[in-house]
């Protein structure tokens, strides 16, 4: 059985709708980060980045986002939640789940995490003042440009939909306005109502 390793308020919930959408049979480990149990021996073990989301499989263990999603797409085929069969449509939703991961969620990640790439107080400071701007102008590409519509990739549902779903919860958390996103903001109210999305919300906050 697979088991997925994460924490409440981190991009571990995409992975864990993901698995939910394709109907796998999984556990889930939440990681308790107040105690910094991501950098305790037990969790390094598993995963020595010290970070969250990791999938435990059978033949190891998988980190990093889009690598989790490229997974369970593959693995539950039935699902239809990447276009397997269409090499440059595939090409497409990696990019786009590339572009989260590699620079979107780095670019919040600033706000909270200054300490992560600084020491000085005051850069830290500065740091937390400039990643609003930074995610913002990220989101607003996404929104503009990058979501297709209905759904993140166009007509259909793919494990791109929970990861952006995921990010977009971060623009009020940072002070943006949801309205000023007006196409995530759709998708992300779509979302919440889909069965996979509610199932998750419930159990992470019961």
């Amino acid at each position: 059985m697979l088991k997925l390793h994460t924490a409440k308020g981190t991009i571990g919930l995409a992975c864990e709708i993901a698995l939910e959408d394709a109907g796998a049979a999984y556990d889930v480990h939440r990681l308790n980060f107040a105690e910094n149990e991501q950098r305790a021996e037990p969790y390094l073990a598993l995963n020595p980045k010290s970070r969250v989301p990791a999938l435990e499989t059978d033949r190891g263990i998988i980190t990093e986002t889009p690598a989790i999603m490229g997974f369970i797409a593959r693995t539950f085929p039935a699902a239809k939640l990447a276009p397997l069969d269409d090499a440059f449509a595939m090409a497409g939703l990696e990019s786009f789940m590339s572009y989260l991961c590699s620079w979107v969620h780095p670019a919040a990640a600033h706000r909270h995490r200054g300490n992560r790439w600084a020491d000085d107080p005051s850069a830290i400071a500065e740091l937390r003042r400039k990643a609003p701007e930074v995610f913002g102008a990220a989101m607003r590409l996404v929104d503009g440009q990058f979501f297709r519509g209905p759904w993140a990739m166009g007509e259909s549902y793919t494990v791109a939909d929970p990861y952006l779903y995921v990010v977009t919860s971060w623009i009020p958390r940072d002070g943006l306005d949801m309205a000023d996103f007006p196409r995530l903001a759709d998708h992300f109210a779509r979302m919440e109502t889909r069965p996979a999305v509610r199932t998750v919300l419930d159990r992470v906050r019961g």
